[in-house]
């Protein structure tokens, strides 16, 4: 069993890191350079925009990355600062840049820095080609990069959808900046979870995910049922050992006499023409008896064995 356990930790951990997060899964997914009536922006601005994607199925922060869209930065002699000037940095300080799975975000171009953390300087001529890159925080790597050809105005050029190979160009009411660029009307789930996880992979850390899931709560709950019963059957164990069976059984013979103490002498005391000392006489002599041995072993019963002891008989006189 621990051998099977192992074994599927490390196809899991294999699977997890074939497909896990990094830079190179975040995509330049749509762009559009001439925006006259589609999006505007948080001041009410029609801006040319880039959307990038996030293809994989866990969270990573794009804060730090460099968008461009001069081709000057391709030049490997450039040193690092070089790269860095002809660059727009994504700012930190914004959650919104944490980017979850299969999620997207918008950069509004031809703005100014101070505007806000989606608004880069970067220019985009209206009606002509344009060449964009997004890379690293090292500002060296390259990670993904498009040559967009002429658009006409609030038209799009997009993946066929995300994170695919193909490219192509979409029509006004085509555009689908923020969401997935492939939405078909009617569309089942069955055919959407086909659609956007063709490898099952999605599906399959998911289900991978809830068995464990299940296994740690079955492991607990057993675990701590364990634990009650041993307590159960060391706590019977103390009770039937002799000396404690015999501290309570007198316990409650005590408490019994105790309860019946008090009735008595309640009784006692309502009813006319009864001394309250007989009683408590009576009583004594039962505890004493009890505590010698005297008394029988029956429940709810106090027997009271009569002695003779002669104290009253009448002494005959003799006559000589």
């Amino acid at each position: 069993m621990k051998k099977f356990s192992l074994i599927l930790l490390a196809a899991l951990t294999t699977l997890l890191s074939a497909y896990g997060q990094g830079a190179r899964n975040i995509k330049i997914n749509e762009v559009m350079t001439s925006n006259k009536a589609s999006i505007t922006d948080e001041y009410g601005r029609h801006k040319p925009w880039v959307e990038l994607s996030n293809i994989a199925y866990s969270s990573y922060n794009i804060r730090g990355m460099y968008i461009t869209t001069d081709r000057k930065v391709l030049d490997k002699s450039l040193t690092v600062p070089q790269r860095i000037s002809m660059m727009s940095i994504i700012p930190s300080g914004d959650d919104r840049t944490l980017l979850t799975a299969r999620t997207h975000v918008v950069f509004y171009l031809d703005s100014h820095r101070a505007e806000g953390s989606f608004y880069i300087g970067e220019k985009a001529m209206p009606n002509e080609p344009m060449w964009i890159a997004i890379y690293d925080g090292n500002a060296v790597d390259l990670i993904d990069s498009v040559s967009v050809p002429a658009l006409k105005d609030d038209c799009s050029f997009a993946r066929e959808k995300d994170g695919s190979v193909k490219w192509e160009i979409k029509s006004p009411a085509e555009v689908t900046p923020g969401t997935n660029n492939l939405l078909k009307e009617g569309e089942s789930k069955v055919a959407k979870l086909k659609r956007e996880d063709p490898y099952g992979f999605g599906i399959a850390i998911l289900s991978m995910g809830i068995v464990f899931s299940c296994l740690a709560l079955l492991y607990v709950f057993f675990r701590v049922l364990g634990i009650f019963m041993s307590h159960k059957q060391t706590i019977k164990k103390a009770v039937n050992i002799q000396p404690v069976k015999a501290a309570v059984a007198a316990g409650g013979v005590i408490a019994e006499t105790g309860h019946k103490t008090k009735v008595i002498l309640k009784d006692g005391l309502q009813s006319s023409g009864i001394d309250k000392e007989v009683y408590i006489a009576v009583i004594s002599m039962a505890l004493k008896q009890y505590l010698d041995g005297v008394h029988d072993n029956e429940s709810n019963i106090i027997t009271i064995k009569p002695h003779s002891t002669m104290w009253n008989a009448h002494i005959e006189e003799k006559h000589f």
